[in-house]
């Protein structure tokens, strides 16, 4: 969305939920002044969500995490909602997912709780208008950064959220995803991981279980990460150097249960690690819930970057 685009509030919090939070792309070239990335847990629901809303990629959506939010609209708007079902509802009717919808101004939409996965996105043709913060409005609110007031605040009750004014009449662009690209949360996960530089120091009888078991989702689990719990995973190495930290980073800590790190994790950090999730295998893993089982597949990069390709050129390149 360009810097001139014109921006007017159009939607107002009636109820703020437990998280709802500002994401666009996230935050890129900070990593070195210790400023996590943010932006959307769930890439792929995100893209999928603004593609079909007729945005551009990288446009500022919605991350509603376990529902409970309603708003109210101030003007019709054509919107996408994808990713979790969190019962959404316009006026009490259930709202369609993974589809281009029309937003009524009056109507209440409110999200509800989980059915099926942990985040849903919602994206409103023209994107969520706020001032970036270090070239992004993606909000970390552990770090206080970013959202729409730019310190990473959580949404309130009667705040009222700007929009961009669209170009042109009506979107273009396919209007629904197909049903093999909308995702059942409700199945188990195979999630792949690239072996890293410490996998060779691991007991052999870890390795062995860290691919063959499925591991149950911990309680400890937020945007910063998700503790996996399972068998315990024995290192060789008492400690490392701190390094950086990847999207998708499995460490292991002494008590030998993996995390699995995610969008606001820290840029450093001295465990080992098993090796680190592929992009899109992070964001299925953001949309688990507490005791969801997941296992582990070992891939090569080879692989893993000709599907991440494939991804991004379906919204980014299309879209530019």
């Amino acid at each position: 969305m360009t810097a001139q685009s014109k921006a007017e509030t159009a939607i107002r919090v009636h109820r703020a939920g437990p998280l709802a939070l500002l994401q666009d792309r996230g935050r890129f070239g900070v990593r070195h002044l210790g400023v996590t990335q943010g932006g959307p847990a769930d890439l792929y629901s995100w893209a999928w969500a603004n593609y079909l809303a007729g945005n551009p990629w990288g446009t500022a959506s919605l991350e509603i995490t376990f529902g409970g939010l309603q708003l109210i609209a101030e003007r019709d708007l054509d919107i996408a909602i994808a990713g979790a079902d969190l019962g959404a509802t316009l006026d009490e009717q259930p709202v369609p997912l993974w589809q281009r919808v029309t937003w009524k101004e009056g109507q209440k939409l409110i999200f509800a709780s989980p059915v099926s996965g942990l985040r849903a996105y919602l994206s409103v043709r023209g994107g969520f208008a706020a001032e970036p913060v270090m070239g992004s409005v993606a909000c970390v609110s552990r770090e206080q950064l970013g959202g729409f007031d730019g310190w990473g605040s959580k949404l309130a009750e009667g705040d009222r959220l700007a929009i961009h004014t669209p170009e042109g009449k009506t979107a273009e662009g396919m209007t629904e995803a197909p049903g093999h690209a909308r995702k059942d949360f409700r199945e188990a996960p195979v999630l792949e991981l690239l072996p890293g530089a410490q996998i060779g120091e691991f007991t052999g009888r870890s390795l062995y279980d860290a691919f063959n078991t499925w591991w149950r989702v911990d309680d400890r689990a937020d945007r910063m990460g998700v503790r996996l719990l399972g068998p315990k995973l024995q290192c060789r190495i008492g400690s490392l150097i701190s390094e950086g930290i990847n999207l998708g980073g499995v460490q292991v800590p002494a008590d030998g249960q993996p995390i699995a790190l995610l969008n606001d994790r820290q840029t450093i950090g001295g465990y080992p690690r098993l090796g680190a999730l592929s992009p899109l295998s992070a964001s299925r893993l953001a949309q688990c819930l507490p005791g969801q089982e997941v296992k582990f597949v070992a891939r090569g990069s080879g692989q893993v970057l000709r599907d991440y390709r494939a991804f991004l050129e379906l919204f980014r390149l299309r879209r530019s």
